[in-house]
Protein backbone atom coordinates (compact mmCIF):
# COMPACT_ATOMS: atom_id res chain seq x y z
CA UNK A 1 0.00 0.00 0.00
CA UNK A 2 1.56 3.33 -1.19
CA UNK A 3 2.64 6.13 1.30
CA UNK A 4 -0.60 8.61 1.41
CA UNK A 5 2.11 11.28 3.45
CA UNK A 6 5.55 10.84 4.67
CA UNK A 7 6.67 13.73 7.26
CA UNK A 8 10.47 14.23 8.55
CA UNK A 9 11.22 15.58 11.80
CA UNK A 10 13.68 16.45 13.97
CA UNK A 11 12.10 16.94 17.36
CA UNK A 12 13.85 17.73 21.01
CA UNK A 13 13.05 14.73 23.01
CA UNK A 14 13.86 16.70 26.38
CA UNK A 15 12.47 14.04 29.32
CA UNK A 16 13.79 11.13 26.66
CA UNK A 17 10.30 11.60 24.77
CA UNK A 18 7.83 13.27 22.27
CA UNK A 19 4.16 13.46 21.62
CA UNK A 20 1.78 12.81 19.16
CA UNK A 21 -1.51 14.29 20.62
CA UNK A 22 -4.88 15.43 18.86
CA UNK A 23 -4.91 19.22 18.59
CA UNK A 24 -7.63 19.71 20.89
CA UNK A 25 -6.16 17.35 23.52
CA UNK A 26 -7.09 16.76 27.03
CA UNK A 27 -5.31 13.84 27.86
CA UNK A 28 -2.69 13.78 30.48
CA UNK A 29 0.27 11.61 30.07
CA UNK A 30 1.93 12.99 33.88
CA UNK A 31 -0.28 9.57 35.04
CA UNK A 32 0.63 7.27 31.71
CA UNK A 33 4.29 6.91 32.14
CA UNK A 34 4.18 3.71 34.37
CA UNK A 35 7.03 1.73 34.82
CA UNK A 36 5.86 -1.10 31.98
CA UNK A 37 5.36 2.25 29.80
CA UNK A 38 8.70 3.48 30.30
CA UNK A 39 9.80 -0.63 29.54
CA UNK A 40 7.84 -0.23 26.37
CA UNK A 41 8.77 3.38 25.23
CA UNK A 42 5.69 4.37 25.08
CA UNK A 43 2.40 6.12 27.16
CA UNK A 44 -0.80 6.63 26.28
CA UNK A 45 -3.86 8.46 26.82
CA UNK A 46 -7.25 8.62 24.57
CA UNK A 47 -5.88 11.48 22.61
CA UNK A 48 -2.20 11.70 23.25
CA UNK A 49 0.37 9.44 23.02
CA UNK A 50 4.25 9.53 24.35
CA UNK A 51 6.74 7.85 22.74
CA UNK A 52 10.13 7.03 24.77
CA UNK A 53 13.10 7.67 23.32
CA UNK A 54 16.96 6.59 23.80
CA UNK A 55 18.15 10.26 23.85
CA UNK A 56 17.60 13.60 25.47
CA UNK A 57 18.02 15.09 22.49
CA UNK A 58 16.87 15.82 18.99
CA UNK A 59 16.13 12.86 17.62
CA UNK A 60 14.77 11.82 14.07
CA UNK A 61 11.38 10.72 13.33
CA UNK A 62 9.60 9.81 10.40
CA UNK A 63 5.69 9.74 9.86
CA UNK A 64 3.55 8.19 7.54
CA UNK A 65 0.07 8.13 6.61
CA UNK A 66 -1.41 5.33 4.92
CA UNK A 67 -5.17 5.24 3.56
CA UNK A 68 -5.04 1.58 5.37
CA UNK A 69 -3.28 -0.81 7.48
CA UNK A 70 0.60 -1.15 5.69
CA UNK A 71 1.87 -4.53 5.58
CA UNK A 72 4.34 -5.59 8.39
CA UNK A 73 7.56 -3.68 7.75
CA UNK A 74 10.95 -6.55 8.65
CA UNK A 75 11.03 -6.38 12.47
CA UNK A 76 14.03 -7.52 12.25
CA UNK A 77 15.90 -4.41 11.65
CA UNK A 78 13.78 -2.82 14.46
CA UNK A 79 14.74 -2.89 18.32
CA UNK A 80 11.35 -2.49 19.59
CA UNK A 81 7.77 -2.11 17.91
CA UNK A 82 4.41 -1.20 19.50
CA UNK A 83 1.21 -0.56 18.21
CA UNK A 84 -1.73 1.75 19.92
CA UNK A 85 -4.63 3.95 19.11
CA UNK A 86 -5.36 7.43 19.06
CA UNK A 87 -8.37 9.32 18.80
CA UNK A 88 -8.15 12.44 16.22
CA UNK A 89 -11.57 14.54 16.10
CA UNK A 90 -10.19 17.46 15.27
CA UNK A 91 -8.15 15.73 11.86
CA UNK A 92 -5.23 17.83 13.29
CA UNK A 93 -2.45 16.03 15.56
CA UNK A 94 0.50 18.15 16.88
CA UNK A 95 3.86 16.45 16.92
CA UNK A 96 6.47 18.20 19.32
CA UNK A 97 8.84 17.01 22.32
CA UNK A 98 7.04 17.47 25.64
CA UNK A 99 8.76 20.89 26.56
CA UNK A 100 7.78 22.39 23.06
CA UNK A 101 5.86 25.21 23.32
CA UNK A 102 2.57 23.57 21.46
CA UNK A 103 0.89 26.31 19.65
CA UNK A 104 4.31 26.58 17.40
CA UNK A 105 4.14 22.38 17.36
CA UNK A 106 4.30 20.40 13.63
CA UNK A 107 0.86 19.57 12.60
CA UNK A 108 -0.33 16.39 10.60
CA UNK A 109 -3.27 16.86 8.61
CA UNK A 110 -5.65 13.43 8.92
CA UNK A 111 -9.11 12.75 8.09
CA UNK A 112 -11.00 13.45 11.35
CA UNK A 113 -11.20 9.62 13.96
CA UNK A 114 -9.36 6.68 15.15
CA UNK A 115 -5.90 5.75 14.07
CA UNK A 116 -3.55 3.19 14.58
CA UNK A 117 -0.33 3.86 14.49
CA UNK A 118 3.05 1.25 14.55
CA UNK A 119 5.98 2.71 16.02
CA UNK A 120 9.40 1.76 15.64
CA UNK A 121 12.51 2.05 17.59
CA UNK A 122 15.59 1.71 15.70
CA UNK A 123 19.16 1.95 16.55
CA UNK A 124 18.71 2.26 20.49
CA UNK A 125 21.85 0.48 21.74
CA UNK A 126 23.82 2.88 19.46
CA UNK A 127 23.14 5.55 22.82
CA UNK A 128 26.27 4.14 24.43
CA UNK A 129 27.38 7.64 26.09
CA UNK A 130 26.32 8.32 30.05
CA UNK A 131 24.73 11.73 29.06
CA UNK A 132 22.85 9.73 26.41
CA UNK A 133 23.76 12.77 24.41
CA UNK A 134 24.92 11.32 21.32
CA UNK A 135 23.87 8.04 19.04
CA UNK A 136 21.92 6.84 15.72
CA UNK A 137 18.75 6.15 17.40
CA UNK A 138 15.46 7.20 15.22
CA UNK A 139 11.78 6.66 14.91
CA UNK A 140 9.45 6.07 12.88
CA UNK A 141 5.58 6.09 13.05
CA UNK A 142 3.23 4.45 10.41
CA UNK A 143 -0.84 5.52 10.91
CA UNK A 144 -3.76 4.75 9.67
CA UNK A 145 -7.79 4.75 10.02
CA UNK A 146 -8.97 2.18 12.26
CA UNK A 147 -11.01 1.39 14.97
CA UNK A 148 -9.66 1.71 18.76
CA UNK A 149 -8.10 -1.48 19.45
CA UNK A 150 -5.33 -2.36 22.22
CA UNK A 151 -1.65 -1.61 22.85
CA UNK A 152 0.11 -4.54 21.37
CA UNK A 153 4.29 -5.06 21.83
CA UNK A 154 4.91 -6.61 18.74
CA UNK A 155 8.78 -6.50 19.80
CA UNK A 156 10.26 -5.95 22.58
CA UNK A 157 13.88 -5.00 22.51
CA UNK A 158 16.91 -5.80 24.93
CA UNK A 159 17.34 -3.84 27.32
CA UNK A 160 20.94 -2.90 27.87
CA UNK A 161 22.76 -2.03 31.36
CA UNK A 162 22.33 1.57 30.51
CA UNK A 163 18.87 1.63 29.46
CA UNK A 164 17.91 -0.32 32.83
CA UNK A 165 19.27 2.40 34.79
Amino acid sequence: MPVKQQLQYELFADYFQFYLQDEAATGDLSESWTRDAIARLLAIAADAVGVGTARNMPVPVVVEVHDSIPADSNLEEWDQVNECSLEVPSGRIAIAGCTDYFPDAARIEVSPGNYRLRLYYGNLNSVADPNALEGEDHYKIEMWQAPVAPLQVLKQREVSSRASS
